[in-house]
């Protein structure tokens, strides 16, 4: 965990001010993944400690996966990542033209299929549910979660799978009405992809 807040910190993937997540609400972080995957060795070293895990997990028969899935855009660097460390295969959900996640480009999902979803950060679980739902319109079973940075709240649900996040960071998470940084008249930045 230690290694990948060192980095985090080192490639500037961990941002502070005031900004406007995917989820629609506030924080005083911000984690830019891109900036941390965008060197494989990096990406490599992020995820060791996850797939170690995971490993384990299927060696002991707790955990069953086929392929691994990533929600675009955070998502697919991710999973191929993952994917990539334990020899299968990656794809990715995308939004289709109504804003739906949906299973495309000729990316076949067999029914009964075991899928890791990989993220880059978690902090409602909004994207891994929403890729969930594709998945297993597809057919495909989810088995577990990954991720880069878990970001939830104390108060967070919990998630409905075996969860390997790399690290635990805590950062503000407000709903905009509680948000002290917007009463403070601070401007909200959105450096995410998804449109609200």
């Amino acid at each position: 965990m230690e290694k990948t807040t060192e980095l985090l910190r080192e490639t500037g993937a961990m941002l502070e001010g005031h900004f406007l997540l995917s989820s629609g609400r506030h924080s005083d972080r911000y984690f830019q993944c891109a900036k941390l995957l965008q060197y494989p060795e990096k990406a490599q070293a992020v995820f060791e400690d996850v797939v170690i895990k995971i490993k384990e997990d299927i060696k002991n028969g707790k955990l069953k996966i086929d392929f691994v899935a990533g929600p675009a855009m955070g998502g697919i660097i991710a999973a191929w990542e993952i994917a990539r460390q334990l020899s299968l295969p990656a794809i990715f959900t995308e939004r289709d033209e109504n804003g739906v996640m949906s299973v495309r480009r000729g990316f076949e999902v067999k029914n009964g299929q075991n899928v890791l979803i990989a993220e880059d950060v978690v902090t409602t679980g909004k994207s891994s549910l929403e890729c969930a739902a594709a998945l297993e319109k597809s057919g495909a079973v989810i088995s577990s979660l990954a991720c880069i940075v878990d970001r939830r709240s104390e108060e967070a649900s919990d998630i409905l799978w075996p969860f390997y996040p790399s690290v635990r960071l805590t950062a503000g998470n407000w709903d905009v009405s509680e948000c002290a940084l917007c009463k403070k008249g601070i401007p909200a930045v959105k450096p995410g992809s998804r449109k609200i």
